[in-house]
């Protein structure tokens, strides 16, 4: 497992933009499967962003278009870059890892997650 440490959260309008950080030092798999998930008040955790070895990126399809994962390997770090924030966007953000190149299906099956960073978007 490696610790994870997100930053970036905050509030803000809709319509406004926030970029997400997931600093990961030293991990040595920062090149392998690396994800974003949230969970909003009320509801179960969903699955946000993934990118694979292959740097291949997957999208749920709530921020498609909205939202771009990357990853900084020199600085250990993953990002989220959210535009046009919506109300419903508004949860806590978690960065998760996982040693394997191709990110696993299973939520479960992550084995390393961020604490959580809040972002809050008003109307």
């Amino acid at each position: 497992q490696v610790q994870l440490v997100e930053s970036g959260g905050g509030s803000v309008q809709a319509g406004g933009s926030l970029t997400l950080s997931c600093a990961a030092p030293g991990y040595p798999y920062i090149r392998f499967c690396m994800a974003w998930f949230r969970q909003a008040p009320g509801k179960e955790r969903e699955r946000v962003a993934t990118i694979d070895a292959s740097d291949f990126r997957r999208y749920a399809d709530f921020v498609k278009g909205r939202f771009t994962i990357s990853r900084d390997t020199r600085k250990s770090t993953l990002y989220l870059v959210m535009n046009g924030l919506k109300p419903e966007d508004t949860a806590v953000y978690y960065c998760a890892a996982d040693g394997l190149r191709q990110c696993p299906a299973r939520e479960s099956d992550f084995e390393s997650w961020g604490r959580g960073t809040q972002v809050t978007v008003s109307s």
